[in-house]
């Protein structure tokens, strides 16, 4: 927070933002950018969140943000109606009841360098230069693209890359999902935040020891482990892209400070995994 007295437009924050995650680094089927609001009304606080649902709209309601920033989408696919007679609908009427204006950057984040995958890397241990596990072919740079590659500072074994994982992420219901040998050494990493089984084939040719992702569906994931060179880790998906939260708040925080303006962010710490509960866990999932 700046010691500044003028408050940034709406539309002063999400041009900076977007100077940041470019809009069109976002794929064709996705759905980013300002959802509701006035671009023309004062920002004086923002909250980060994850997922745009109705206990974050709440914490921003109670805080009195003017802006919510999301990494999930509200309205991905076509509507044809915003009527509180649904829980979008709803979400849709609280925001602009109470003055809450929306925004998201969704695949433009994940794409990003640094982005979402980036955060994740730092969160499970992976040190050193990283490089894209899907790169991004409009990026002559190459930077740009979705998930991360890298290594760990030293070899691990399965299990303790898993448990450097679990504490390096904030806690779910479900926990981590682990297939290979809890014993066998891992180095290399990829990970991706988000649903990630899209990317098996990636992780393969890029000759990793464990790809770290989220959402792998049964039949893949077993095909995939059959091989058995490579080892998997499963995480809930929010926790895998929540990391980047604090990292996108405190770019667009360096980005406004610069245009001496007074804004307050803040990362919601509110768990919206859709999984609440788990039953029947053993004590130590990944041995």
């Amino acid at each position: 927070m700046t010691t500044a007295s003028a408050s940034p437009t709406l539309h002063d924050v999400t041009s900076a933002f977007e100077r940041i995650y470019d809009p069109s680094w976002a794929a064709s089927w996705d759905a980013v950018g300002l959802v509701c609001g006035d671009p023309e009304q004062p920002v004086r606080r923002i909250l980060f969140a994850v997922d745009p649902v109705a206990e974050v709209v709440e914490e921003a309601v109670e805080w009195g943000a003017d802006l919510v920033v999301t990494h999930h989408p509200l309205l991905l696919r076509g509507v044809t109606s915003v009527a509180a007679t649904t829980p979008k609908g709803r979400l849709v009427h609280r925001l602009i009841t109470s003055g809450t204006a929306l925004y998201t950057a969704h695949t433009n984040a994940d794409t990003a360098h640094p982005g979402v995958s980036d955060a994740l890397a730092a969160a499970v241990g992976l040190t050193g230069p990283l490089r894209p596990l899907d790169p991004d072919p409009t990026d002559p740079e190459g930077r740009r693209g979705i998930g991360r590659v890298g290594a760990l500072a030293e070899p691990v074994t399965l299990r303790a890359f898993a448990e450097r994982a679990a504490a390096g992420l904030p806690r779910t219901a479900a926990g981590l999902r682990v297939a290979g040998d809890p014993d066998r050494e891992v180095r290399t990493v990829a990970v991706s935040g988000g649903a990630g089984d899209s990317l098996l084939g990636a992780a393969r040719a890029a000759g990793v020891d464990v790809f770290l992702t989220s959402d792998l569906r049964h039949h893949p994931a077993s095909e995939f482990a059959q091989h058995g060179d490579i080892a998997l880790v499963d995480t809930a998906h929010w926790a895998s892209e929540w990391p980047w939260l604090a990292e996108g708040a405190a770019r667009l925080t360096r980005a406004l400070r610069d245009a001496a303006t007074n804004v307050e962010t803040r990362v919601s710490t509110i768990v919206t995994d859709a999984w609440s509960q788990a039953f029947g866990l053993p004590d130590h999932p990944v041995s």
